[in-house]
């Protein structure tokens, strides 16, 4: 559904993405990890037209991304992006509303089926209780909840998540995955860019190793998470636990050193 073909991305004469490939299928979630400023944002940005890239090609279905008008674009790809912002003074639903403009023409205002659409996707999210709450008295979870039910009001075949969990506390970072979880097993395509590597190690299918721009290593967890390939990518010692649990967990080499 999603394809990236060998794409490159620079900021003047910094180089942010090099020769960058990958597929994600419709029911599968792929994780992109790495540390700061590996180029997982770029890349999301790169998918969605946001910042040109000088080579290769971005497909969603047989289709080019660069073909795309971006109403066509948005009837393909939805995204939540790191810092997502909502409107001060519009209730939870007219902000999914928001969601559903791809489907409407020039000047045309809402139909029934958008508002079915948007109630839906707040409930498939857990959030169809703040319907009628404004935004701005919303938690950060709850809000999280909004951005994500905006997304899905696209019907969008294929989702791009940057940080979804971002900013969040364990229990809200876990229902936000599993949340994600369930909607690839209804069918979406989902890439989500993420820095915790035990919620990409448990939620997603394949996992995608960056660093310096470039893809260092891919397949899954337990092909990704390994004690080499995360030095290599990060410059750190770390643990990798295998057989606690059905996935690889990642721990710091040594959490005791420097103790007094």
């Amino acid at each position: 559904m999603l394809r990236v073909e060998g794409i490159s991305v620079a900021y003047g004469d910094r180089p942010a993405l090099r020769n960058v490939s990958l597929e994600v299928s419709p029911g599968e979630v792929v994780a992109l990890v790495g540390p700061n400023g590996c180029g997982k944002t770029t890349l999301i940005k790169a998918i969605t037209k946001v910042v040109p890239w000088s080579s290769g090609q971005v497909f969603i279905g047989e289709a080019p991304v660069r073909n795309l008008s971006s109403r066509e674009l948005s009837r393909r790809v939805a995204v939540v992006p790191q810092n997502p912002q909502l409107p001060i003074g519009y209730t939870a639903l007219e902000a999914v509303l928001m969601g559903r403009t791809p489907h409407l023409g020039f000047l045309d205002q809402e139909r029934p089926e958008d508002y079915r659409s948007s109630q839906a996707a707040l409930e498939r999210v857990g959030a169809a209780h703040l319907a009628r709450r404004y935004v701005d008295e919303l938690s950060g979870g709850e809000r999280q909840n909004v951005v994500l039910a905006r997304a899905l009001a696209q019907d969008a075949p294929v989702l791009l998540l940057d940080e979804p969990t971002a900013n969040l506390d364990i229990g809200h970072q876990i229902k936000v995955a599993r949340l994600v979880r369930d909607l690839a097993s209804g069918g979406l395509a989902v890439l989500a860019a993420v820095h915790d590597l035990t919620l990409a190690s448990l939620y997603s299918d394949r996992i995608i190793l960056m660093a310096d721009g470039e893809v260092i290593i891919s397949g899954t967890p337990e092909e990704v998470l390994t004690a080499e390939a995360l030095r290599a990518a990060y410059g750190a010692e770390v643990t990798v636990l295998r057989g606690v649990i059905e996935r690889p967990l990642v721990v710091p080499a040594d959490p005791g050193a420097g103790a007094g």
